[in-house]
């Protein structure tokens, strides 16, 4: 009695009520699953509220149509690797178990040989043992290596599906830039659906076995101390489940909280990493220090919170499903055996009697297990509901912003009705013709994603081979024309008229340096093989950094397979130069140079716009530079008041601008 005192209470930690979780499943299926109320189609949509409702994380109806959701791309076929490793996994489970089985009845019979002081029966049964520890050591790690080769495959195939989604497009500047509903996309991408898959795969193994074993166990007991006994236990077990799985619903809750501040926290620290240096030259450690101290307190709050909600959870789960579950088991084993007038033991002598009751105890044991690891299915269950409520909004909002869809805080609409006319807005209804060698925005209102007017009529046209210079004062609209061009941001009526997207090229004034070879930075973001398909070779490539005076890179490298990493290897300079010479590269029919050569000498820079000329590249030019208005035919003039100019350049206007 002592020892199986001992395996009741050590190992049964979370015995309760596992089963029941069907019933409270049941039971939920019947609540409305909360909605949005936001419309599905294809056009754009502001919101007006700052914080939009989340969907609750709850183990629902709702909860089970979302996991299937995302089951169906992690196993997308029936045959795959995906689903040989399931029943790999299921083909163990079942080997284990009856493995386990064995072992309780050879460990019995040898126990049994030691009171009994047969060394022939001891021997024999050790024997045994030894013989079939080969195949219970490989039946157990084939178990692990199905979990974890699982585990992965369903990552990669899940992570394949999000960035095709994610890099279709401009959605990953969408997300970002357009939708405010999520933010720290990346924790979502990498650390969600890695715990996210882990989960569901623990999941699987942790109802699969213990049902089967609940099964056979019970079978066994039931011929072993009879039907009662399995009844009263699994009885017990499963209201207490009830309970305590009611207990346990704001754990999912908890669970994406955490991940959302754990995102925030990684967040600040990756901004003090990517803008320490003008952090460093305003000296704003002290004020950073501040913010992701605040930023971590809210974190640690939340956990301690957390913990503390474990910590009650764990004294109430110690009573019910622990302590109270072993004296329930007690009276379940002892009542054949305390029972002198029951017909199974009227005959049998002591050694039976130990032998039964080591065997029905142990026997009792790994059911009570059984359905503790159901238990503790369902507690994973609900924080599974935690991350699959995110991977969910994830993939919803991939899904929309794919269709041209986005949400975003809208500025106040008094701010709007102040205006003399009252301009309404609708995002995506402008109309974008693509035709070659031109540039036209016609009656097109130039305004935020948020809903604020830069400029209410836009109206100018641009040929190819006619330069224009963009100016005027710090946000007047001069980027965020540039972003409509590009089709970063939506048209909010009127109609504009460019080439494809392709044939329109941005040059910023910080380049961006892809990781890669020194060819890379070239072609970027071409590859090898489309240069070969292009037929441009690497001395036309050697041309064209010659054309910017960045030959002797080549030279100092040696080779155009050479990687480094030139954000930090190339200077300033180097890098707006190497983004001109990437512009020869590809040749588009229009160019945005967005103060892209301040970091150029003047020479330089007149010799790049010369040669933009003679090779057909037609310019957008935002710079300060008096010395580039030779180089241009018309000016646009934004004056930040919603007013704008579109004129020729004469030599008046020169000597204006001088």
């Amino acid at each position: 009695m002592a020892a199986f005192s001992r395996y009741l209470t050590a190992r049964n930690s979370s015995v309760a009520g596992g089963v029941l979780l069907v019933l409270y499943l049941l039971k939920s299926r019947k609540r409305t699953p909360r909605h949005n109320g936001r419309q599905g189609g294809s056009h754009l949509v502001l919101t007006t509220e700052k914080d939009g409702k989340k969907d609750r994380a709850a183990v629902d109806k709702v909860f089970f149509l979302r996991i299937l959701r995302i089951l169906r791309i992690m196993v997308p076929r029936f045959f795959c690797m995906e689903t040989a490793y399931l029943l790999l996994i299921a083909t163990m489970l079942v080997t284990r178990t009856y493995c386990d089985v064995w072992m309780i009845q050879n460990g019995t019979m040898i126990e049994s040989a030691i009171i009994g002081r047969s060394t022939k029966d001891f021997k024999i049964f050790l024997f045994s043992f030894i013989k079939f520890m080969p195949l219970i050591a490989l039946v157990n790690n084939f178990l692990k290596l199905g979990l974890n080769e699982l585990k992965l495959r369903c990552r990669e195939r899940l992570t394949k599906s999000l960035y095709d989604q994610y890099l279709q497009g401009f959605t990953y500047y969408k997300m970002g830039n357009l939708d405010n509903r999520i933010a720290n996309a990346d924790q979502l991408l990498t650390q969600d659906v890695e715990k996210f898959c882990n989960s569901v795969v623990d999941l699987y193994s942790n109802l699969s076995k213990p049902l089967l074993d609940i099964g056979l166990y019970i079978f066994k007991l039931t011929s072993a101390i009879g039907a009662q006994g399995p009844t009263i236990m699994m009885s017990y077990l499963l209201i207490s489940g009830l309970f305590l799985t009611r207990l346990r619903r704001p754990i999912g809750k908890m669970t994406v909280t955490e991940q959302r501040y754990e995102g925030e926290y990684r967040y600040v620290n990756s901004r003090l990493i990517t803008n320490s240096e003008e952090i460093a030259f305003y000296n704003g450690n002290t004020r950073e220090k501040q913010t992701i101290h605040a930023t971590f307190k809210k974190l640690v709050d939340h956990l301690h919170n957390f913990i503390f909600f474990r910590f009650s959870m764990g004294f109430v789960d110690s009573i019910i499903a622990k302590y109270l579950a072993t004296v329930v088991g007690y009276l379940v084993v002892s009542r054949p055996f305390l029972n002198l007038s029951h017909p199974r033991h009227l005959n049998s002598t002591h050694s039976e009697l130990l032998e039964d009751y080591y065997q029905s105890g142990r026997m009792l044991l790994r059911m009570s297990q059984a359905l503790g690891r159901i238990v503790l299915a369902g507690r994973e269950m609900t924080r599974l509901s935690g991350f699959t409520a995110r991977i969910t909004e994830l993939m919803k909002v991939l899904k929309e912003l794919n269709a041209g869809k986005y949400e975003r805080t809208m500025v106040s609409q008094q701010e709007k009705e102040d205006t003399a006319e009252k301009l309404v807005l609708v995002p995506g209804s402008g109309q974008i013709i693509n035709r070659d060698n031109v540039i036209k925005f016609d009656h097109t209102p130039l305004a935020t994603p948020n809903g604020d007017v830069l400029i209410r009529d836009l109206t100018f046209e641009v040929q190819s081979g006619t330069n224009v210079l963009v100016c005027g004062p710090n946000g007047c609209g001069k980027s965020s024309l540039f972003r409509v061009l590009g089709e970063l941001w939506p048209l909010f009526g009127g109609h504009l008229t460019k080439p494809e997207r392709g044939k329109l090229f941005y040059v910023p004034q910080r380049p961006y340096m892809t990781l890669g070879s020194l060819r890379d930075q070239v072609i970027y973001p071409d590859t090898f093989e489309d240069q070969r398909k292009k037929g441009i070779s690497d001395q036309v490539l050697k041309e064209y950094l010659d054309n910017v005076q960045l030959g002797h890179i080549l030279d100092r490298e040696g080779s155009w397979d050479t990687v480094q990493d030139w954000m930090d290897v190339l200077s300033g300079g180097e890098k707006q130069r190497m983004a001109m010479a990437r512009l020869f590269y590809h040749k588009p029919q229009f160019a945005i140079l967005d103060e892209c050569t301040s970091a150029v000498s003047v020479d330089v820079e007149d010799y790049i716009y010369s040669h933009c000329r003679t090779v057909g590249i037609t310019l957008f030019t935002v710079s300060h530079r008096k010395s580039l208005w030779k180089h241009h035919e018309y000016y646009l003039h934004m004056d930040g008041r919603g007013n704008y100019e579109f004129k020729p350049i004469t030599e008046e206007t020169v000597e204006f601008g001088s």
